[in-house]
């Protein structure tokens, strides 16, 4: 710790005021209502009733740290009101808990205490066996609310889907948006309902067996409705920027403010909301050069709001720095899992074929997928074309649990242009195996909404500003698709959506009737038969949380996993995202079945059921033996693996006759 290391003890219970450290709480007994706000700097601050087309204003006193508060008497669940600073201007509370007309009006008093939650026999999520599901509530359903949603969730549970991740909710102007602009961070977006039916989701979720995961954006403040400036210039940065906004200040004079804002509203989430985790958008972005820092913080702020429940915290990491993912006691930052975007990007390539823009760096390849399932990140310090300089830290030792791979999410699939999904942009057959890599790979695998059927609706960018602000955005946005050399030229850029047009925002709403039909069926039941395997397989679980896969590259397109088994009940799965492949001879031991067993086919990528051309076992010295009653057609190679396919095998006693060349059931 030196002069440029400031020491922060960001301590909660030395700012409550009743429950709350900051904003408005109704008391017990109908002793009204406590308020409490940090606006350092102002000689006094006022809460400003309005009722009926009157305000009343209420003194509140002034106390260290910049901190004012006090109660008003009388007042209950439901006013509605603004904190007036030095007799001038009033504004909505920073720590407000609703915003019923949206940032720019009034804040609402809430009682959280009045919902009746039923989850008490809830424990949490644990880091391993978790899949995730990224999702809008905007366009999650047609109607877009939290009631809508959850209807939808007894189909995900049964899909086997353990966790919601919900895209942010701090309330943002406008009619739509993606919710990274959010400015009011405690009060979910009215757009998707009141607070209770969030809870009420919430709730309804963990009767389910769903955790939910809510996405938080701490690294900017929206561009639009932020008045946190009008209580204090503190709140932002006077060294540090982005390329979203304004930055909290987190080390500079009078962080601690900022600090406890971000702290309270971590354990808002978990205590008025039940929630199981975060996903903090990117972790890259959080500037802070003091200890502790403020992501180290947050996680322990969350632990304890939540204790004994058991919560996870996922971050979103470009530069890819694994000490946000190792535990405190060993130097690290104290999350459990970050997002690897370089697994992402190699399966693009390899389903696309296209690898411009940051998608430079990666060829799609055998040895890609066999390293990512090994290590994670597949650039760990090594040189970046794209960006000029090196990537990511080393990460050898981080277990696969804690990296979350993923074939799609909201920035990848709105950054294909025209918000294609990536099974319109690649073959069925490999878009079957590559979703059988994901459901079936040592590390974490999430879904984002409408994947597991195949949906035919986009996800577009789409934000709802002010005219200024939305020419701005629109800018920027093409400035952003222009990197990818194929939607650069101006004929394909007048023809990508309009992000402030309502259109862009309506077309991305799912239809969950697609799955049961068509295609869309075929695709639901791949991602069900593959996450019950995931799920029930002892030998695939166990790879989760102990380094018990290798693999070995058989094409340039062609590899093996093999995932180990003390007790020789090992699995191996074999992938080839190229055209069929002969392997003869096939020196690669791992192809080689445990001592005294042989291979059995116990999942297929081609089966007819999910729209394959049929299964052909690949083991031709297998395959070529008799069963009984059955004569099978000579083969002249040793392996044989069809051509976009993905195969589980299994040991089977080599007394039992081979399953060759039939489908499995």
């Amino acid at each position: 710790m030196n002069a440029k290391t400031p020491h922060f003890r960001s301590d909660l219970q030395g700012l409550q005021h009743g429950a709350l450290p900051i904003g408005a709480e109704p008391l017990p007994k109908d002793a009204g209502v406590s308020f409490r706000v940090w606006a350092p700097g102002h000689r006094s601050v006022d809460v400003a009733i309005e009722r009926d087309g009157d305000v009343q204003h209420h003194a509140l006193r002034q106390g260290d740290g910049g901190y004012f508060s006090g109660v008003v008497p009388g007042l209950s669940a439901g006013a509605r009101y603004r904190y007036r600073l030095d007799g001038a201007a009033a504004y909505p509370d920073p720590a407000s808990r609703f915003q019923p007309e949206g940032p720019h009006g009034p804040s609402e008093v809430i009682d959280a205490s009045r919902f009746e939650w039923t989850d008490a026999a809830w424990t949490g999520l644990p880091l391993t066996g978790q899949v995730l599901y990224e999702l809008h509530v905007g366009t999650f359903t047609r109607e877009g609310t939290w009631d809508a949603a959850l209807r939808e969730l007894p189909a995900l549970a049964e899909l086997g889907v353990t966790a919601i991740e919900v895209m942010p909710v701090a309330d943002f102007p406008g009619n739509f948006g993606w919710g990274y602009d959010g400015v009011c961070w405690f009060a979910p977006s009215r757009l998707y309902g009141r607070p209770d039916d969030f809870r009420r989701f919430v709730d309804g979720a963990h009767a389910l067996g769903l955790g939910v995961v809510l996405d938080v954006v701490y690294n900017h403040f929206g561009p639009d409705g932020c008045f946190l400036r009008e209580f204090s210039p503190a709140y932002f940065s006077t060294t540090r920027c982005s390329e979203w906004g304004d930055t909290p200040n987190f080390d500079g004079p009078d962080a601690a403010g900022v600090r406890h804002l971000v702290l309270a509203n971590v354990a808002h989430w978990v205590r008025e909301y039940h929630i199981d985790g975060l996903r903090l958008d990117a972790t890259q972005s959080i500037f802070d050069d003091s200890s502790p820092h403020i992501v180290e913080e947050l996680a322990q702020s969350m632990r304890e709001a939540a204790a004994p429940r058991r919560v996870l915290l996922v971050n979103e990491n470009e530069p890819q720095h694994a000490v946000l993912v190792r535990p405190r006691e060993h130097g690290g930052r104290g999350l459990d899992m970050v997002w690897n975007d370089d697994w992402h990007h190699s399966a693009v390539v390899a389903a696309t074929g296209q690898d411009e823009g940051y998608y430079t760096d990666y060829r799609g390849s055998a040895q890609e997928f066999v390293s990512a399932a090994k290590y994670g990140f597949l650039y760990q310090g090594q040189w970046y074309l794209w960006q000029g300089q090196r990537r990511g830290t080393p990460a050898l030792d981080v277990a696969p649990a804690r990296f979350v791979h993923f074939l799609e999410n909201h920035d990848q699939v709105a950054n294909s242009g025209r918000g294609e999904r990536l099974h319109q942009q690649c073959s069925p057959a490999r878009w079957r195996a590559l979703t059988a890599l994901l459901l079936l790979g040592p590390q974490t695998p999430m879904l984002f909404q409408g994947q597991e059927f195949a949906c035919s609706a986009p996800f577009l960018f789409f934000a709802d500003h002010r005219p200024d602000l939305a020419a701005l955005v629109l800018k920027g946005r093409r400035e952003f698709t222009a990197q990818f050399a194929n939607l650069a030229s101006p004929e394909v850029q007048h023809t990508l959506a309009v992000p402030h047009e309502a259109t862009s925002f309506e077309a991305c709403k799912l239809d969950h009737g697609e799955r049961a039909h068509g295609v869309h069926a075929q695709a639901w039941q791949l991602h069900r038969d593959l996450l019950a395997l995931r799920r029930h397989d002892p030998c695939l679980r166990r790879a989760q949380h102990e380094r018990r896969v290798d693999g070995a590259v058989l094409s340039p397109d062609a590899f093996v996993l093999r995932f180990f088994d003390d007790h020789g009940d090992d699995r191996l799965l074999v992938v080839n995202l190229g055209r069929s492949l002969h392997l003869d001879p096939v020196p690669e031991p791992l192809l080689a079945p445990p001592a005294g067993r042989r291979w059995q086919l116990q999942w297929s990528s081609q089966a007819l059921h999910y729209g394959g051309v049929g299964t052909l076992f690949p083991d031709a010295a297998e395959a070529d033996r008799q069963v009984p009653g059955r004569s099978l057609p000579r083969r002249f190679d040793n392996w044989h693996l069809q051509g976009d396919t993905a195969l589980l095998l299994a040991p089977a006693s080599s007394s039992e006759p081979p399953p060759a060349s039939e489908e499995p059931s």
